[in-house]
């Protein structure tokens, strides 16, 4: 067996690294991609290495393993899921049943999901309920219905939920309003269930309802997924499903209407929770056992947050992109133990609200307007510096995708490659 030099299989693992972008928030799973480099200025005649038209709608960042590209749209009423080369080709196409109708004219889709691949096979999810398997060769090799095993879609607006791999399977949150919500999993092979948890908790109308996508993090030596969802952050053995730990706290007052879109973070072992509608932040330290909602509050902000954007995670820090109201456009990096600033940037006003997550390449942060206006700053200690302002004139809502040397961006209309 040959045996190669510790520097060297770091070298090649970090290579893979960087040229991949297995599900919808990156490898480290939070939005954050350190050894990437794409460019800061990219319009329609700006770095473009090409752009793919689309064939219908779809909200869903696409994913990338090796020379392969994925995502989710609609093609022809149909849920469907394409693939392309590194050049932009199209290399095969597959659909399944009808899609189903667009509650948000502006954000909604019925592909909204991000894909997921493991190399080997294709895991996509839509609004309809459909949940398949294919071959990375497009070949369908399963294919079941949430909606019909398990609860009716009761959500007010459209999925946001992507699938996740946890334990070696497929899993998937359901967590909606005046219907049964569980976590699944499911075998990746023949799709079907593998573990079943019930997730439901008290909570006010439509406060039940979540758009969140779980993470996968090993804590106090256990492989967890953490889902944010119906008032609570919960830890599950991914494993069995069984719950570990939850978190509660964050509707003290029961009200209505406080749905969740915005999704989860972490970095060291704490995580950032975003909720009340964009108007609140909470640093939690995960882990422990049976209700931590008394011991694992490190902090909590008012007046600042986000409420369909994601907040990124690296390196102890959360970037939280104020995405709504008089403040959206800011960018406030928070230290996770303290809750306190590190810095704040305000990006150029609009009246139009970011849909998509920020992602940090390398020492760049990209923030996607649903404009179509894409900034791109570059991180100091101090905040962000070199601000670019990039106009694609097309209606953007997915997150955009860091990989090297380039920049994949999806919008309505097209599938971008910047370079």
């Amino acid at each position: 067996m040959i045996r190669y030099p510790f520097c060297l299989v770091a070298l090649l693992a970090t290579h893979v690294a960087a040229a991949e972008w297995t599900n919808w928030r990156g490898p480290n799973g939070h939005g954050a991609q350190p050894d990437s480099d794409p460019p800061a200025k990219v319009s329609p005649t700006d770095n473009v290495l090409w752009k793919a038209p689309l064939p219908g709608r779809g909200c869903s960042t696409p994913i990338v393993h090796k020379d392969r590209i994925y995502l989710t749209c609609d093609i022809g009423g149909k849920d469907g899921v394409l693939a392309y080369d590194m050049a932009g080709k199209e290399v095969w196409r597959h659909t399944f049943g009808e899609v189903a109708g667009v509650r948000h004219k502006n954000a909604g889709s019925g592909c909204n999901p991000s894909a997921i691949t493991d190399g080997e096979h294709v895991f996509v999810y839509f609004k309809s309920g459909t949940l398949a398997g294919l071959t990375t060769d497009g070949e369908e090799v399963w294919k079941r219905n949430l909606h019909d095993d398990y609860s009716a879609d009761g959500l007010k607006w459209d999925l946001g939920t992507s699938p996740i791999f946890a334990g070696g399977h497929v899993v998937v949150a359901l967590m909606h309003n005046n219907n049964p919500s569980f976590l699944l999993a499911f075998d990746k092979a023949t799709g079907k269930e593998v573990w079943k948890t019930p997730r439901d908790y008290p909570a006010p109308a439509e406060a039940q309802d979540a758009y969140t996508t779980p993470f996968v993090a090993e804590i106090d030596g256990r492989e967890t997924i953490v889902t944010w969802g119906c008032d609570h952050l919960t830890g599950h053995d991914a494993t069995t499903g069984k719950e570990l730990w939850k978190h509660g706290d964050f509707n003290p007052r029961q009200q209505g209407n406080w749905r969740v879109i915005a999704s989860a973070a972490a970095t060291n072992g704490i995580a950032v929770v975003p909720f009340g509608r964009g108007d609140f932040l909470a640093g939690v330290k995960m882990g422990g056992e049976g209700d931590t909602t008394a011991t694992h509050r490190l902090w909590t902000r008012e007046g600042i947050g986000s409420d369909s954007s994601t907040p990124a995670a690296a390196d102890g820090k959360f970037y939280v992109l104020t995405d709504k109201g008089r403040n959206r456009g800011t960018v406030t990096c928070i230290d996770a133990e303290t809750g306190k600033n590190r810095w704040e940037s305000e990006l150029p006003r609009s009246a139009a609200i970011y849909y998509a997550s920020p992602v940090i390449a390398g020492d760049k942060l990209y923030a996607g307007r649903s404009d179509g206006t894409l900034f791109c700053g570059t991180i100091t200690g101090k905040g962000l510096n070199n601000v670019v302002q990039n106009d694609l004139g097309e209606t953007l809502i997915a997150s955009p995708v860091a990989i090297g040397k380039k920049l994949l961006v999806r919008t309505h209309d097209h599938l971008w490659c910047f370079q």
